[in-house]
């Protein structure tokens, strides 16, 4: 099972928009892997049409979607017919066909202890380096939470970019904390500074 900061594992596959290999597609940009149990289920459906229609946020964030679920490519494509028809989304990400457990095994999706053959909710957030930076796993009858994804994400890309951390509950706009003082003058310095201070090892900034 992958752990944060280990690189994404490869691998090759069928999906709905072709066939794909992974760290070809993923390169040099933020990815977001998510598992579903099945095609045709009721929370999946919510889960993946909910991706869908955040397609532009994710765009604008320049990170790209991969679903997959351990079913056939002609159940992926009937299932995303059957959403389009009925619902009028369309499921524009790639969703890999994992008929075979390969990418499941690879990613520890399938945990025994809930099922032996559908993968729990899992998803990756790998960065442009294909590191695996977060980690979510959530059971097969609990549905994901769309706004915690899109703020880890925000968080993370956020994080890197200004070399910061984020408190409890930070969300794009509240104040960052900045690294801790490494030297006693650094620690002086900070106290003269116009951060929020809380203490010398806790301070916070706007960015």
């Amino acid at each position: 099972m992958p752990r944060i900061g280990d690189q994404a594992p490869d691998f090759e596959a069928m999906t709905t928009t072709g066939p794909m290999k992974f760290s070809e597609y993923i390169k040099d940009s933020w990815t977001i892997l998510f598992s579903h149990p099945a095609d045709f289920t009721p929370v999946c459906t919510t889960e993946m049409s909910g991706f869908a229609l955040e397609q532009n946020f994710f765009d604008e964030k320049k990170t790209k979607l991969v679903g997959l679920s351990i079913d056939s490519i002609h159940s992926h494509i009937a299932w995303v017919n059957n959403v389009k028809k009925n619902t009028g989304v369309l499921f524009e990400f790639p969703i890999i066909a994992d008929i075979d457990m390969k990418v499941s095994k690879k990613y520890g999706m399938l945990q025994p202890g809930e099922s032996e053959t559908a993968a729990v909710r899992a998803v990756f957030f790998i960065d442009p380096n294909g590191k695996i930076r977060l980690i979510m796993y959530y059971p097969l009858n609990v549905g994901r939470n769309m706004d915690e994804i899109k703020r880890s994400l925000v968080a993370l890309q956020t994080a890197d970019k200004y070399k910061v951390a984020m408190p409890l509950d930070w969300r794009e706009g509240d104040k960052v904390i900045v690294p801790p003082p490494k030297t006693v003058a650094e620690m002086q310095e900070r106290e003269s500074s116009d951060l929020e201070m809380v203490d010398f090892y806790l301070a916070k900034k706007s960015i």
